[in-house]
């Protein structure tokens, strides 16, 4: 266009609730920046929906900023669309090109049932780190935090899995929808640190538990996962918490043969 904005098509995934079958429906996004970001141009959608008095699309969103990692959209066949390392809120319309008929669906697993349209209930998410992921802590004199020396490799390790934002991209990329990486980036944070070796064994337990039962599907180290994250957490995690694991069970029968002794 002669002023650099640009004219996109849209096809939505259109669904009422999670009981209700879905189906694609066409938009047009007409005269959208090229600076604007994806959540903005379907702020723009919605507005001209409203206006004509249509239902606007329902999308997840909160701070727009690549932290809450609320924004779970899956652009064009990837999630949180076609850069690297980003979220769907970080990503601007000039990655698009005028006339460009972009396709946008919510995240496909049986473990995040659609809510309305585009948004998905996680909490499937919450449940599994309710299952494990906390540190036991005796009240009162607690030294401070910088006086419990921790080695920098492990600290940065920790700090790295950490960064994940729990906004299911993993889930989305996996033809399997496993939950694997996203699980073990919770194991590895805490497993790695001091704080955090009282309930190791049995955390890593518990998570994988809820995770198998919400429904996720089997890891089967294809590193879509790794590819898609935005916050680039690496499968390092998911051989930790496998090797967690199988400790835990060692330890587990280690146990039962002593007190059978």
């Amino acid at each position: 266009m002669s002023n650099g904005n640009m004219n996109l098509t849209l096809k939505v995934w259109r669904q009422k609730d999670a009981k209700s079958s879905g189906k694609m429906v066409t938009y047009k996004a007409e005269n959208i920046s090229p600076d604007m970001s994806f959540l903005e141009m379907l702020d723009v959608v919605n507005e001209s929906l409203i206006h004509k008095g249509e239902d606007p699309i329902h999308f997840d969103h909160d701070c727009r900023e690549g932290i809450c990692g609320m924004c779970s959209l899956y652009i064009n066949g990837r999630p949180h669309g076609p850069k690297r390392a980003i979220t769907t809120c970080q990503l601007h319309m000039r990655s698009f090109k005028d006339g460009e008929t972009i396709t946008i669906e919510p995240w496909r697993a049986a473990a995040f049932p659609v809510v309305k349209d585009l948004a998905v209930d996680r909490s499937a998410f919450d449940r599994i780190q309710q299952a494990g992921g906390y540190i036991s802590v005796n009240t009162g004199g607690v030294p401070d935090a910088n006086a419990i020396p921790i080695p920098k490799v492990i600290a940065d390790e920790a700090f790295n899995s950490a960064t994940c934002i729990g906004c299911g991209a993993c889930v989305a990329a996996c033809k399997n929808a496993s939950a694997m990486l996203f699980v073990s980036a919770k194991v590895t944070q805490l497993g790695l640190l001091p704080q955090g070796q009282p309930e190791r064994y049995r955390r890593v337990q518990d998570m994988v538990a809820q995770m198998d039962e919400e429904g996720f599907g089997n890891c089967t180290n294809t590193g879509a996962c790794e590819a898609e994250c935005p916050k680039e957490i690496t499968l390092t995690n998911i051989s930790r918490m496998n090797n967690d694991f199988l400790s835990a069970k060692l330890f587990r029968e280690e146990e039962i043969v002593h007190h059978g002794d």
